[in-house]
């Protein structure tokens, strides 16, 4: 017997896609920021935490006169709209007084959490990209996604073969930067 399924029928359901953010901060107490963004994201009606990545040390990329950042991955699972994604992650970096400097957009911060991938779908606006359009060049991002998703890929090729050709020398897990998701 062929099963077939009219997605028609299907009403209201929505896809559960795989969803990355990165968090990041070098302002305050970091650990405790990570933490508290990471909890935001767990209460996050929609949002199934998947995973949480152990927490890296990491030289500033771009102004590089600034403290060093802590940086880690979240993997989740939801059935939200990629707008409405980014959204939360913008109220949970203002709920951390996250300011945007125009002048300096690689400067310091409270916190940072970047959308970096939505399954496998892919937006182009002004306010929006996916894929994250750096995600690919950024050690802090595919190092620690690595540690909890070894098979992962972005549409430059998988993020292990990615890391290899890179320089991570600038990056170091902590013993003791490990969240809870």
């Amino acid at each position: 017997m062929n099963a077939f399924i009219d997605s028609d029928t299907l009403g209201d359901l929505k896809p559960l896609n795989r969803v990355v953010f990165s968090l990041g901060s070098n302002q305050g107490d970091s650990l405790d920021i990570l933490q508290g963004a990471v909890d935001m994201l767990a209460a996050t009606p929609q949002l199934i935490m998947v995973d949480v990545a152990p927490v890296y040390l990491t030289k500033p990329v771009g102004n590089t006169n600034q403290p060093d950042f802590y940086n880690t991955v979240v993997l989740a699972e939801s059935t939200m709209e990629p707008r409405d994604l980014l959204d939360r992650a913008n109220v949970i970096e203002q709920a951390y007084a996250r300011h945007r400097d125009p002048d300096n957009p690689h400067g310091p911060r409270t916190l940072n959490v970047d959308l970096i991938v939505v399954g496998k779908r892919t937006s182009a606006t002004l306010r929006l990209e996916l894929p994250h359009p750096r995600a690919h060049e950024r050690a802090f991002v595919l190092v620690p996604w690595l540690d909890i998703d070894p098979k992962a890929t972005l549409p430059q090729g998988p993020i292990a073969d990615l890391v290899a050709r890179m320089d991570v020398s600038g990056v170091h897990k902590l013993d003791a930067g490990l969240l809870k998701p």
